[in-house]
């Protein structure tokens, strides 16, 4: 099959949960499938790391899109045009007409658009075309005025409205909808009746399976981990709320208790903090052994997620490492934990810091949470299983096309 593939990234390093999943599902298309690959970047550095995909691409195109989203044209458009900010920032018109030439000059089988806002590029085409949502951008920009000054919360307010609309609206212009878990495609059903989306989930990457489970023991100190690309929001309020919350509630009379906060782009606001018990680490050009480190150095995952939206690939990863996980209910969302037998779901800082002692103090329940947890990632989130879906999905559109 021929799949014409846009991602609004290079998904290379496989790092962010965008570029985890386009990577992963790259190397298991490529085996049986032909890929040209069209990606947007923002840095001319980031051209180095197509190297790194040439085993898995026919062609790779590489188009520039705004290097910093807060340009004044940027914002100009979004603020007196029709379109969200989302979507003007993520426009390249290199790749638009790339596109366009490509599907004049080569036949392909499908067209697979990764998140809503790369839809703009494409141009009207008997193509069928398969929309991955990877997240309801709508919501997770909705969550994100909640923590803003009152007063920008009319303008954004204004703007999510438009993003919702477009989100809508890009559903409707794919003749397959894509949702990464099963509350995802029913909030997208229930925004658009017409929409019968199925579920592509997002996995855990390969070599991040750890086969025979280490025994960790807790002698003098409880390491916890967090991880994530810090240009997602999400990421930084969770990590706050850690530092400024949860930590100060932890008592140290008997046992430390470290946090280590790994990714990348992590904001100055967060290094600023200062605290013996307290490390960040960088991993903007971190290869996968340092992530798979990182993971199994730890005693406890800890994932203070309150926006919506999506499958975490953090979470996933450390389902994969047999790190116990303690999250919230919207973390934990579409990956088939069970409190208190997976994971531990908790939502105040009282209660992180809670379900983070007991993990601390009972061997057999951490190794529990970790078992079970691996259990599932093993059998419902590799990438293996998760490509074999993806392709009855484009042979589901090309057998309604012929």
């Amino acid at each position: 099959m021929k799949i014409l593939m846009l991602t609004p990234y290079l998904p290379y390093p496989p790092a962010s949960g965008g570029q985890i999943r386009t990577y992963n599902l790259l190397r298991h298309l490529s085996s049986a499938h032909e890929i040209t690959l069209v990606c947007l970047y923002k840095k001319i550095e980031e051209r180095q790391y197509a190297q790194h995909l040439k085993d898995y691409c026919k062609d790779i195109y590489l188009c520039k899109r705004p290097e910093k989203p807060w340009q004044i044209s940027t914002v100009l458009k979004s603020v007196f045009g029709l379109l969200p900010f989302l979507v003007v920032r993520n426009y390249s018109q290199e790749a638009a007409d790339k596109v366009e030439e490509l599907l004049k000059t080569e036949s392909f089988d499908v067209l697979h658009a990764e998140t809503f806002y790369v839809m703009p590029h494409i141009p009207k085409t008997h193509i069928p075309t398969l929309l991955v949502d990877q997240t309801l951008e709508y919501r997770v920009y909705k969550h994100y005025i909640t923590q803003l000054p009152w007063y920008l919360h009319h303008p954004l307010r204004l703007d999510t409205f438009k993003l919702k609309f477009w989100e809508k609206h890009y559903w409707n212009h794919a003749q397959l909808v894509a949702a990464v878990s099963d509350s995802d495609a029913a909030m997208i059903h229930d925004l658009a009746p017409n929409i019968n989306p199925v579920v592509i989930p997002n996995g855990a990457s390969d070599d991040m399976f750890v086969m025979d489970p280490v025994k960790k023991d807790i002698k003098e100190s409880v390491k916890m981990l967090f991880v994530g690309n810090f240009s997602w929001l999400q990421n930084t309020e969770a990590v706050g709320f850690l530092i400024e919350q949860v930590m100060p509630l932890l008592s140290h009379d008997t046992i430390q208790y470290e946090l280590t906060v790994a990714g990348q782009n992590i904001p100055s606001r967060l290094l600023q903090a200062k605290a013996s018990n307290l490390h960040f680490v960088n991993l903007n050009e971190a290869g996968n052994e340092q992530v798979r480190q990182v993971y199994t150095d730890a005693h406890v995952f800890v994932a203070p997620i309150f926006g919506p939206g999506g499958t975490r690939l953090k979470i996933l990863t450390a389902m994969a490492t047999r790190l116990p996980v303690v999250t919230t209910a919207t973390g934990a969302e579409g990956l088939a934990l069970q409190d208190g037998v997976s994971v531990l779901l908790a939502q105040s800082p009282q209660e992180f810091a809670q379900k983070i002692t007991h993990i601390a103090q009972d061997d057999v329940l951490r190794q529990a949470l970790a078992h079970n947890a691996y259990t599932i990632a093993r059998s419902q989130f590799s990438w293996e299983s998760i490509t074999k879906k993806l392709v009855s999905s484009y042979e589901s559109l090309v057998s309604s096309r012929n």
